[in-house]
């Protein structure tokens, strides 16, 4: 039973993932030491953890441990859908086709611009007016 590992990233959001074929076909997944549900309570954010598992039918099949820092909810649970499809690409390639065409596979790499000095933000401007 060897344990694969694999990194996801979104956003400032890095998540490490370490898979392993489940003990009991319980299929858990442990973020920082706490359970999915307790870390995220939105079943949104569940649903969008565990796509890439439902998409290959292998919910119940590995445990999944993850180290999970940086970014808010959400890119924090698209950081981990990364790195939970990298991991099962790597455990199985022909998998890799399904999840490039559900777009699983993909590093989104939209970051925040950062803020530019004489400005409110990064590209809005101070209101003018002409008086």
């Amino acid at each position: 039973m060897e344990v694969v590992n694999a990194i996801g990233r979104r956003k400032s959001a890095v998540a490490r993932v370490y898979v392993r074929e489940a003990s009991e076909g319980t299929g858990k997944i442990t973020i920082n030491k706490r359970d999915l549900a307790q870390y995220f309570p939105s079943s949104i954010l569940q649903f969008v953890v565990k796509q890439p598992l439902n998409t290959l039918g292998v919910a119940e099949k590995y445990d999944i441990k993850v180290n999970l820092y940086g970014g808010g909810f959400t890119g924090q649970s698209q950081a981990l859908r990364l790195a939970i499809a990298r991991a099962l690409v790597k455990i199985n390639p022909e998998d890799k086709k399904a999840l490039r065409a559900e777009g699983f596979m993909t590093r989104d790499s939209r970051e925040v611009e950062r803020k530019k000095p004489g400005r409110p933000k990064a590209r809005r401007r101070f209101q003018f007016s002409k008086r």
